[in-house]
Parts: C-alpha cells; structure tokens; sequence
C-alpha cells in the first residue's frame, strides 16, 4: 500500500468503515495477483467480485486512471459498474509522453472521481468527467512535533554519512527518471558548493544515465542509505539530515517533497513542473533553479521568517487531519 493510500485508508476509517485492502502484490487484506503491473494475465471478474463482495464503498487507486495494466482495470471497471466507488487518480494517461493514446478513465454514474491537482480535474471535465480536487495531506507536526527529536534524527543520519554540521547537504527525495531531473538536482548542489543525496533509485531504464551522471558530477554524490534501510531510515529522517531540499522536476502528479519540505521546515528548490506552481499558488516562498545564489545567501543568513510562512500553509491547506472532511464531501451514496 501505497503513502497515500494508507492515509486514505486511516481516513475512511476515521469515518466509520471498516477498510479491506486488495492489490497484486504486498501485505495487503486480499492478494490478487492478475492487478499488479506487468502482470502476464489479469484477474477474472468472478476473482474481483469475490474479493469486494463484502465492501460498501470501493476505492481504486490510480488502476483505472494510469494505463500500467489496463486489461485489470477493465475488469475492475466492469466489475464495479453500478457500485459505489471512487476513481482516486494520480495520474492520467495524456501525462505521459508514453501512454498519451489511451482514452480517459472509465465512468458511471455510481461513481465519484478525486484528482489530487486542479489541473487533472480540468483535463478530466474537458473530457466530460467531473471530478473534484483533494490534494495530498500531510502531518504538519515531524518527530511529533519535538525539535530534539528532529536534531537526534540529523544528528544520527550525518554521522552515518560522515558529514560534519559545516557540510551543506541538498537531498533530493525522488527516485531517478528523466522527468525527475536529477542533471538539475546535481547542479543545484555544485551551485551550492553542497554534497548531492539521491534517495530513490534508477527506474525505467535510467540507470546507465544515472551512472554517467554521477561520474560527472563536480560535487560528493550519495545514493540511497548510508548502510541500506532499517530503524531510523525514513523520509523524515532524511529531511532532517539534509540543508535544502530539491524537486527539480519537469512533471509531477503531486510532488510530495514540495509539501515535506515545508513540513519539516527546509527550504526548498523546485523545477518547472506545472503542479508546482499550483501548489506555490497557496503562498509557499521556494526557490527556483535560476534561484540558487538566492538561496545561497539566504543560506548564508537564514530568515526563519520563510520557513514559518512555508510550514504555516502547509499545516493550513494540507493536514492531514483535515483529510476525512474532505473525503466525507466526495463520497458517494448508495
């Protein structure tokens, strides 16, 4: 299950539903293998029948919306006409150069559609399906709200890094494909005179890429965790570690780092993806590729009074504790 998918699921389940989870692969309620991308086959209609026939409400998270297996989401889609359910996209086909020719999702009139971007809803009702914006939500409070908490947890990751406070840190908090623009992330840092951390891994067949990258970058390159995953290696960690973050992204859904960064209260580089300026329409002061001197001598002579702003929307428009209202607005009826 998916960040957001879980918070989705403790937010149904702050209304009152019981939640059963179903996907093709991981600790999931019911495993049907036949939905899981790549998958030689998909499942039967009498298989997807058989594992929600107990549920009153059915959330499809990106199956239909993302062409990854659309013979899956066909049979879901045929399995739930007539039910009450709700579409969660995240993506859309025309978003990606790859998969541009497949149609819109599917619709009915039993359902209800939730993008996570204004853009994507008017993309889908230029298709005639409404749809209504719920962004991603986030916990405004790391490490419990606890300022030595978060310092143990910079403390801890530098030294397993080998970085002493002096060392200026830009973690990029992506995995590595082409539109994740780790070239830029890269120069940001060299700008910066920072050392580089790339958290995700190389997908879709951007390793060789990546490689080349990382052998020609002029500054100290670390991929991954310092000594692979376990306690106390997570997202709020790494943020914690780090002294700027940076999304420089040329397409994102979403782009949770630009929220995070907020949350846990470090500045932020952001590419050009359109989402973003959607986002940075809320009132978020981050700093733009061509921003990097800029960002430097706010480095130089830090003014709290820009990270206060950005935690200050974030906790604002995208709590997560705001979350269940939200999805309480959408739900349809049966």
């Amino acid at each position: 299950m998916s960040v957001e998918s879980a918070k989705w699921a403790w937010a149904l389940g702050a209304l009152g539903f019981e939640v059963l989870t179903v996907a093709g692969s991981g600790p999931v309620d019911r495993c049907l293998p036949g939905l899981a991308i790549g998958a030689p086959e998909p499942p039967t209609r009498d298989e997807v029948l058989d594992a929600l026939a107990e549920a009153d409400l059915v959330v499809v998270e990106n199956l239909c919306s993302l062409p990854l297996n659309p013979a899956a989401g066909a049979v879901v889609a045929g399995a739930l006409a007539g039910r009450a359910t709700v579409l969660h996209h995240h993506d859309l086909p025309w978003q990606r150069a790859e998969l541009a020719g497949h149609p819109a999702p599917p619709d009915d009139p039993h359902w209800r559609h939730v993008t996570i971007n204004e853009l994507s809803r008017a993309q889908l009702l230029a298709r005639g399906i409404t749809a209504t914006t719920i962004y991603n939500r986030f916990d405004p409070a790391p490490f419990g709200g606890s300022a030595a908490r978060q310092a143990e947890a910079r403390n801890a990751m530098r030294a397993a890094w080998h970085l002493d406070e002096t060392t200026r840190l830009v973690l990029q908090p992506t995995r590595a494909l082409p539109r994740k623009n780790v070239a830029g992330g890269i120069r940001a840092a060299a700008e910066l005179g920072a050392v580089y951390w790339l958290l995700g891994v190389a997908e879709d067949g951007f390793g060789p890429e990546l490689e080349r990258l990382v052998d020609a970058a002029e500054v100290p390159v670390l991929r991954g965790w310092p000594d692979g995953p376990g306690p106390g290696r997570d997202a709020g960690s790494a943020y914690a570690a780090c002294d700027v973050v940076v999304l420089p992204s040329t397409w994102e859904g979403f782009g949770n780092p630009a929220i995070e960064s907020a949350v846990h209260r470090r500045p932020l580089v952001i590419g050009p993806y359109p989402v973003g300026r959607e986002l940075a329409s809320f009132g978020f002061d981050w700093f733009g590729l061509g921003e990097i001197s800029r960002l430097g001598r706010w480095l130089d002579d830090p003014d709290a009074s820009l990270l206060d702003r950005n935690a200050r929307v974030a906790a604002t428009r995208f709590a997560l504790e705001d979350l269940p209202s939200a999805l309480a607005d959408v739900l349809p009826t049966w």
